[in-house]
Order: structure tokens, then sequence, then C-alpha cells
């Protein structure tokens, strides 16, 4: 299965989900950026309220799409130990790469939402939505960030998933959700005829709709 885009990846995983439907429990997170359309879609779907969790990959040097681990929101960071031991990758360089990711992780949160203080999750059920998974270092990361706030319950749903990753998962969170994990998975921008990067406006947009729901139900309390 090939998705036309992230919107069609959104409605597919969301047919996925019927069971977290109409409940006023659950909430969605979305991965930014890619991760926010694909959960737009869902959050539509199964009528449910919608934010994002800030996570940053730390990609090997001179090899940056691939992620020898990532930071999250709460100070949470997740290393490769087996790939960082194996291509030699000095602390130092772990940290200097983890610095600079700071740094962005900081100007998004900035970004996406201003004054807005991040969701309370506290026992909610959560579902962590990105547009798939390779190694799951990111999601790792936002999952291991998030327990510490301790929600009820940590779904991670995902369009596309390598089989070996999407396994990983069922010991890490309460419920793994892959759409499709393709045998010859090779990268998540295969699985997408349009992959295009999603903007900064994009994820405002997309966004607009929770803010203004918040502002309202705020302003009727």
């Amino acid at each position: 299965m090939i998705f036309r885009d992230r919107k069609d990846a959104g409605r597919q995983l969301a047919a996925r989900l019927p069971r977290y439907a109409d409940k006023p429990d659950v909430l969605l997170l979305a991965l930014p950026r890619g991760g926010v359309p694909v959960a737009y879609e869902v959050a539509k779907e199964l009528k449910a309220p919608l934010d994002i969790f800030l996570v940053r990959k730390l990609g090997v040097p001179g090899h940056e799409e691939l992620a020898m681990g990532a930071i999250a929101s709460g100070g949470v960071r997740v290393i490769n130990e087996d790939l960082v031991n194996y291509l030699g990758i000095p602390d130092e360089v772990i940290d200097a790469i983890a610095a600079v990711e700071q740094r962005e992780l900081e100007r998004r949160a900035r970004a996406y939402r201003d004054d807005r203080p991040p969701p309370d999750v506290k026992d909610r059920i959560v579902i962590l939505i990105d547009d798939g998974l390779a190694t799951g270092s990111t999601m790792r990361a936002a999952a291991a960030s998030l327990r510490l706030q301790k929600p009820r319950r940590i779904v991670v749903a995902v369009p596309v998933s390598s089989p070996e990753t999407c396994d990983e998962f069922r010991s890490e969170v309460d419920e793994i959700v892959c759409a499709v994990t393709p045998q010859h998975f090779q990268g998540v921008g295969l699985w997408y005829n349009d992959f295009s990067q999603t903007s900064d406006d994009e994820v405002r947009e997309l966004l607009k709709p929770a803010v203004q729901q918040k502002h309202v139900a705020s302003s009727a309390s």
C-alpha cells in the first residue's frame, strides 16, 4: 500500500482506531512536523482533541537521516547505544548535536504554542502519532517523556513502519498500531506518493482549531 499523502495516511490510520472515537478521555499528540497532518485527519474522524508533542531526532554526523537517538520535551534523551558504540561516536559529539536540537525544540515550542501550556495528559489515553517509524528513536523519546506525566494509557499509531520497529514497540507502550508493515521497508518516504516537507505555517494552521477550542473552553469556565 502506498499513501497518496499524509492526509490519506491519516484517514486510513483512523480506520484502525474506531474504539477510541467519541471518548472524552482520549487525546491525540502529533510529532511535528510530519505527524501533524496525519494526526489532524485522525482527530477529525475520532472527534478527539489534537495537540503536539515536541521531539527531535539526533542524527549521525554526516548521515543526519540516520537516528542515533532523540530528545523530547521534559529533558528526556534516548540513545541507540548499539549504533553509537558500533560507529564509535564520542559523548562530546552527541552532547553537541543534542544542544543544537534542543535549541530547535525550543524554537518550535515558541512557534507552535506561543504562550499555550502543554496539554495535561495525566490519567488520559494518549495516542502518539507520526507519519511513520523507521528506527523509532524519536517516538521512543516521546513515549519515555510522556510516561513521566502519568497518562493512563499510551498508544503509538503510525501509517507505516518497519516490521521490526513495530514489534519492538509492543513491549514499550500499551498499544502499537501500524497500518502497514512492509517487509522491504527501506524508509518512510517510499510509502507516500507525496512526502513533501510539512512547513511551520502548515503546523500552525492545522493546530488552529485546537487552539480556538481551548480558548472557548477556558472562557466558558
